[in-house]
């Protein structure tokens, strides 16, 4: 949970003190271990807090010295948040495509596919691929503009649409896995 032994023995004897003052607030509901394992948990997590919040504003803005790179600034948009919410988002669109569009977007735009190959995999027309996948794309893209315009990402709702598709590729392995 830590990774690092010399904090994992301080937060164990910690844990162990708490133990000796709280014992008596034990109440037999559970079983000991597992409050026991909740007692450790809270403990560690408050130390953890304490410590990432004692972590000055300088020490931030300084490179980290292992990996060269700057800290994230404190109050910056957290980009795998945003990633997590593109990907409902985009999970929740392709569940309201047709399944036949759905299967042609992720053939042509995620998988790779060709035209052509589409066409000879499921047996249709070339034109057919097309205008299906058009069709889904036109589908998907008003779909996440909606999502996006009706969330709390206001600062993307203009580009909303292209911004959107850009990332489909990217997330939509993530969103079905």
């Amino acid at each position: 949970m830590i990774g690092n032994p010399a904090d994992a023995e301080e937060f164990t004897q910690d844990a162990l003190l708490q133990l000796f003052r709280k014992i008596h607030t034990f109440r037999g509901d559970a079983v000991f271990s597992t409050w026991l394992h909740r007692l450790t948990v809270n403990i560690v997590l408050m130390k953890l807090r304490k410590k990432t919040s004692s972590d000055s504003l300088d020490e931030n803005a300084e490179p980290n010295k292992e990996t060269g790179k700057r800290r994230p600034e404190l109050g910056g948009p957290d980009l795998r948040l945003n990633g997590s919410i593109d990907r409902v988002h985009l999970q929740r669109a392709g569940d309201q495509v047709r399944p036949g569009y759905k299967k042609m977007f992720i053939l042509h735009d995620v998988k790779g596919y060709r035209h052509e190959e589409i066409a000879g995999i499921l047996g249709c027309s070339v034109g057919n691929c097309k205008s299906q996948l058009h069709k889904a794309r036109m589908r998907l893209r008003e779909l996440l503009q909606k999502a996006l315009g009706d969330s709390s990402h206001q600062h993307r709702k203009s580009s909303a649409g292209s911004l959107a598709m850009d990332r489909l590729k990217y997330t939509y392995d993530y969103a079905n896995a």
